[in-house]
């Protein structure tokens, strides 16, 4: 009896023996053994079986039906879900994005043999403990290798997706792609554009997920791959800027550095700089604006989510400042109320990794301090040093709680128009960015009185 290649729930273990007390296969399949024979931990266990989704429903108490169609139910089972399919055989991909129907199958070979790579088709037997490899995924797993199964050409053709995961995978990984299954996805770039947006997009956030996304935006590029997904990118690709860096290999770098965990971050500095790359910009901040407004068409096209897109262009919008340290402390609270609370640590982390990315290659570009951003070991009181010590200036003004808000103010707008005679609209408004203004210079003016005082000063000024 084999030991299996990763850790196995005893609730798994249960539901295994459900299926053979049925007289029916349950087969761990996909992500959770690739990794588990990687050495990788992993948590997403998807099981196949010959039982159809009628059997599976009938067999447990509470499960969903999440694509019946295709054979895939959920099997809820205390704190896990399992996404149970169906042994099955695709019909052909007409539209190269789903198989026109599916036949449900009694072989657990048919079934791995319409999966894509094959280091996604090895299986393991969980009711007779053992493994089933039979499209050589493990040679390849020791080989690092992305291999198509069958004809990579006509593998990939059936799902333009297959082009992008094997991408993903390599960054994901750390692997190469096969030549074979490289040069074919070159060969199908077009069934790209039958794919959905939402499809793809959630591919490409997997690929910002990853710990260097500059391995599939090479390969991208290398396939022309990036002609299709960001036609942006590709308009000038390589405009040198001397010291044999481009914009492109700028970006990436860029990207790399910052946090996986952060979304919003990694999504910035990968577009900071195609403001450059549509024409020669006249300064830094039209440049940076011409990113925001590139990088929201992008977000807009790939339907991307409301917060995805915000903070990515509210960060993009507001790169061009330049810190340095004869800031006032004033100005730091202007700054933060300008940016914002929730995004002020970003902004400052995307512009520390820009910086970091534009250093001449060799150059130490990664370590991390406790701030979160990453330090310089080259040099120690340049604009690196300068942003992590306004990380520790904002840190300052947030725990003070001083108001950087017109809510925050010690009076509002109905106070204001009780006590002065003034009414709503355009001029109220100017009045409460007059007073956070004045409060910003100077926190202790935040009372009512005071700023009961300041607006009828700045009304007479201003009848």
């Amino acid at each position: 009896m084999e030991s299996p290649p990763i850790h196995i729930p005893k609730i798994l273990r249960g539901a295994a023996k459900i299926f053979a007390d049925a007289s029916f296969q349950c087969w761990l399949v996909g992500g959770a053994i690739r990794d588990g024979l990687l050495g990788r931990k992993s948590y997403d266990y998807d099981l196949a079986t010959d039982a159809e989704p009628e059997d599976v429903i009938k067999l447990f108490r509470r499960t969903i039906p999440t694509g019946i169609k295709h054979g895939t139910v959920s099997i809820i089972l205390g704190k896990y879900r399992f996404e149970t399919t169906s042994f099955r055989q695709d019909g052909p991909y007409s539209d190269g994005r789903r198989p026109d129907k599916v036949l449900f199958s009694e072989s657990i070979d048919s079934d791995l043999a319409r999966r894509d790579f094959t280091v996604n088709a090895i299986a393991w037997d969980l009711v007779n403990n053992k493994l089933l490899d039979p499209h050589r995924g493990r040679e390849d797993l020791d080989k690092r290798l992305i291999r198509a199964i069958g004809n990579p050409r006509v593998r990939l053709q059936e799902d333009g997706l297959r082009s992008i995961r094997a991408c993903r995978l390599a960054s994901q990984l750390g692997f190469r792609i096969h030549p074979a299954t490289l040069n074919a996805i070159s060969e199908t770039c077009s069934n790209i554009s039958t794919l959905s947006v939402e499809r793809i997009w959630e591919e490409l956030k997997k690929i910002l997920q990853t710990e260097k996304p500059s391995v599939s935006f090479l390969l991208f590029k290398q396939t022309g791959l990036i002609k299709v997904l960001f036609p942006e990118f590709d308009i000038h690709l390589n405009p040198p800027l001397g010291k044999g860096i481009d914009s492109f290999s700028i970006s990436l770098r860029a990207c790399d550095l910052a946090n996986p965990a952060n979304l919003f971050l990694r999504l910035a500095a990968l577009f900071h700089r195609l403001g450059y790359f549509a024409q020669p910009a006249k300064n830094e901040a039209s440049a940076f604006l011409r990113s925001a407004n590139i990088a929201r068409s992008i977000l807009r096209r790939y339907k991307a989510s409301n917060t995805e897109s915000d903070s990515t262009i509210n960060m993009l919008s507001k790169l061009d400042f330049q810190y340095n340290d004869d800031w006032r402390d004033a100005d730091v609270r202007r700054f933060v109320s300008r940016v914002g609370v929730g995004q002020v640590h970003n902004l400052i982390k995307l512009k520390c990794v820009i910086t970091h990315a534009n250093l001449p290659s060799g150059a130490t570009i990664s370590s991390k301090s406790p701030s979160g951003v990453p330090k310089n070991r080259t040099t120690s009181s340049g604009e690196i040093g300068q942003l992590q010590n306004l990380i520790k200036r904002v840190n300052l003004v947030i725990e003070s709680n001083t108001p950087l808000t017109i809510g925050a103010l010690a009076i509002n707008g109905n106070q204001i128009m009780d006590n002065c005679r003034i009414e709503t609209g355009p001029k109220l408004g100017e009045l409460l960015k007059f007073l956070l203004k004045c409060v910003l210079e100077n926190p202790k003016e935040n009372n009512h009185d005071q700023l009961l005082s300041r607006s009828r000063g700045w009304l007479n000024e201003h009848p």
